[in-house]
Formats: C-alpha cells, sequence, structure tokens
C-alpha cells in the first residue's frame, strides 16, 4: 500500500514511517516544502544505514496526498486545520489516519494536560474539514520514542476509533503488521475524544519515570474477536 505520512518530519512521523518502511509498504514523506521532506527522507536512509530505498520518497503535503492510498496525519494541533485544507482534494474518498494530540502545548501550556475542543475530538475536527474522507483515530497511543526505536518491537496497542468500518479493517491489517503491536477498536470515531487523552496521560508518565516510550496494552480481549 502506498501510504502518504502527512507532516512526517517530527519524530511521530519518521518513526511511523521507518515501521512501514521496514514492513515493506511504499512511503511518501510529505511536508509544506519538499526540501523539509527530502530532509526527512535522507534522515531516515542515514538512521537506517542504507542508501537506496525504493519504497521511499518525498513530497509536497498536497502531492503526497494525490498520491496515497492512506495518508496519516501526524501534525501538531496548531497546523492540523490548514494541513487537512491542503491535502482535501487529494484525500477525497481515502483513509485518513489522524494522530493528532489536542495537547494544551499547542497554545504553550502543559503537554500533560489536553485542550477540550469545539468539535469534541481533533479527528472529529480533521473530519469536519475532510468530509469526503474516512477518518480513523489511531497512533495517538504509541510514543515517537517507541517508534523510533526500530530495531526492537513496540510494547504497545494501538487503539483506534472511526464511523466506517471496512476503513478500520484496512487500517487494522495494516498497523498490525509492526512488530509488537495489536490494534483494539474502540468503536465510532466519538471516542476518539477518550483515546486523544490518554496521550497526556502518557507523556505524563515518562516524564514522571524518566522514560521515553510508556504504553498501554488492552487485556482480556479474545484475539479471535479482531477487526478481520
Amino acid at each position: 500500500m502506498k501510504i502518504a505520512i502527512i507532516g512526517g518530519t517530527g519524530g511521530q512521523g519518521l518513526g511511523i514511517a521507518i515501521r512501514f518502511v521496514q514492513a515493506g509498504e511504499d512511503v511518501i514523506i510529505g511536508s509544506r516544502t519538499i526540501e523539509k521532506a527530502q530532509a526527512a527522507v535522507d534522515k531516515i536512509k542515514d538512521l537506517l544505514e542504507q542508501d537506496d530505498f525504493p519504497n521511499l520518497k518525498a513530497a509536497e503535503n498536497s502531492d503526497a496526498a494525490s498520491e496515497a492510498e492512506l495518508m496519516v496525519l501526524t501534525v501538531p494541533l496548531a497546523a492540523q486545520t490548514s494541513t487537512c485544507k491542503s491535502i482535501k482534494e487529494g484525500a477525497a474518498g481515502k483513509i485518513v489516519i489522524d494522530a493528532t494530540g489536542p495537547l494544551e502545548s499547542a497554545i504553550g501550556g502543559s503537554p500533560t494536560r489536553c485542550l477540550y475542543l469545539p468539535e469534541g475530538a481533533a479527528a472529529e475536527r480533521s473530519q469536519k474539514v475532510l468530509p469526503d474522507s474516512k477518518l480513523i483515530c489511531g497512533f495517538n497511543n504509541i510514543s515517537s520514542g517507541a517508534l523510533m526505536n526500530f530495531n526492537e518491537p513496540i510494547d504497545c496497542d494501538c487503539l483506534i476509533a472511526g464511523d466506517d468500518q471496512e476503513a478500520k479493517v484496512t487500517v487494522a491489517k495494516l498497523i498490525d503488521k509492526l512488530p509488537g503491536v495489536q490494534t483494539v477498536d474502540c468503536g465510532p470515531l466519538e471516542r476518539a475524544q477518550i483515546i486523544e487523552k490518554i496521550t497526556p496521560l502518557l507523556i505524563g508518565l515518562n516524564i514522571k519515570k524518566t522514560c521515553k516510550d510508556a504504553g498501554i496494552r488492552i487485556t482480556g480481549i479474545d484475539p479471535e474477536c479482531k477487526l478481520y
């Protein structure tokens, strides 16, 4: 599958890109400028100590969205709406996984506190800007530290929420390719309001425990009750 990491130049975007490249998927790093996107691609090549990646390329966000089959939105809250507007045409009819964290740090506050948005969740806000896309809340509770520790399995489940069941199945099959991860369907998109609030909790634990990859596991779920 061809996956665009929209705003993929930060730690979370880079980590997701690396993991999907390692899983054999075609990855496009998107950014506001092609120069920033190419710098991210070059950084991944340096980290993986390999020059030739036929399944990795750089593009501006709008071009990445148009070319991709599926997108992962990994931008700060302050850039969420403008970025969604820039990819609206290319994202029409496609799945968009929104990893945006509505953290108070977006307005100069603490990253361990959540902002309460009029739309409910950050993913619900993206859905309003992208009405023709299939929005799935996902990757909010997997830290950039765990993603960037790319030689090790990810000791964390991935909680997702969305209104399109077929889209959730596609997303679950994709995310479950990442070593150590089990995708857990939490229900309709409105459940993103709960999922997104786990992010500042995990950030607080990372700070308190002086670690960088605190995660979450959902226990007691029958393995046969997967989405697919």
